[in-house]
Formats: C-alpha cells, sequence, structure tokens
C-alpha cells in the first residue's frame, strides 16, 4: 500500500512540474511567464534573455507576439499587439542609469528620424523616473488600435506613448540591426 502510494504521489508532482513548466520559463532566476494578457488577447512568449553590463546581471527581458516570428524586421514593422517584459535583477539599476540606457538605444535604432522621436522620447523617460527597485517589472506593451506604446511599472500604468514610428525604434532598440545587445537579441528572437 505505501509502494502504491508512494507512486501516486510521484505521479501527482510530476504533473504539476509539468504545469508548472507548460506556465512559466526560468531565466537568470527570473520567473518568465510564457503568455500575457493585453487588450484582451493573449501574447505569446516569443523569447528571453538577460542583459548584462559589465559582468553584472542587469534586468531580464522577454518579448510576446501575438504571432510568433524569428525575423526582426517583420516584428518592428508589424502593426499588431506586443509587449517587452523587463524585471530588473540588480539593484545596481537606476532610473537614471535605465533611462541613460534608452537614450543610447534610441540613437542607434532611430537613425535620421531621431529628431523627430525626440520629444516622445522624452516623454517615455518620465514614466521611468520613479525609483527602480530590485524586481521591478516594466511591461511596454503596443497598441495597434491606438498606436501607443502603453508603459507599465508593476502592472500600473505609468503613460502611453503616440505613434508607430515611435514603437518601431522602441521595439528597434533590441531587435534592429545595431541592437544594444545581439546575444538578447538572439534571445528575444528565440534563436
Amino acid at each position: 500500500m505505501k509502494k502504491i502510494l508512494l507512486v501516486l504521489t510521484l505521479l501527482l508532482t510530476l504533473q504539476f512540474s509539468a504545469v508548472s513548466a507548460q506556465t512559466h520559463l526560468e531565466v537568470n532566476g527570473v520567473t518568465v511567464p510564457r503568455k500575457i494578457e493585453y487588450q484582451n488577447k493573449t501574447l505569446q512568449l516569443n523569447g528571453a534573455g538577460g542583459r548584462s553590463k559589465m559582468w553584472l546581471e542587469v534586468y531580464v527581458q522577454a518579448l510576446y507576439l501575438s504571432q510568433l516570428s524569428q525575423d526582426p524586421k517583420f516584428i518592428i514593422d508589424s502593426d499588431t499587439e506586443m509587449a517587452i517584459r523587463i524585471e530588473i535583477t540588480s539593484s545596481m539599476v537606476s532610473s537614471n542609469k535605465l533611462t541613460k540606457a534608452m537614450n543610447v538605444g534610441f540613437e542607434k535604432s532611430a537613425g535620421s528620424n531621431l529628431e523627430q522621436l525626440r520629444p516622445r522620447i522624452e516623454q517615455f523617460k518620465t514614466y521611468l523616473s520613479d525609483a527602480i527597485t530590485e524586481k521591478d517589472v516594466f511591461v511596454l506593451a503596443y497598441n495597434p488600435l491606438d498606436q501607443t506604446i502603453n508603459v507599465f511599472k508593476n502592472e500600473v500604468l505609468k503613460g502611453k506613448v503616440q505613434g508607430f514610428d515611435f514603437k518601431k525604434a522602441l521595439f528597434g532598440i533590441w531587435l534592429s540591426d545595431k541592437p544594444v545587445d545581439e546575444t538578447l537579441k538572439k534571445h528575444l528572437l528565440g534563436i
């Protein structure tokens, strides 16, 4: 009887472990959901990876799409729901450091469109200006209905930035031909 109970317990444990593995992914110690809900749609995890700066893991990032893809240009040019999820993994990350990193990313991504985007980049950075602590989660979600990037911090909407051109530049920070981190780009694409 004990053997039967042991086998049943083991089988039930394995089933629950399999369910958990299907709903979440572990990346550098961070639990990343495989799906998120946005605008009454389910976005699927396309890929996830960690961002390191000077040998220090600073955040884990995940890319969620309504249509999975390994084509960065298709993703950048797509006018469909999508989101970037960033979980801060280091107490060394501050809002000042994050906004400086965003500046560098936008400069690489926006190219000749940078000056036209500058007022919206400044607006976007104000949504990142609150104190940042380890385990803070940012979701940068694109809504094609009004062509806005919705900035959430710990599930609270901080604000919106208008424009499909802004969306392309924002996602281009990590997916363009000049990404801030080539390895992270490959992870986001699931390569």
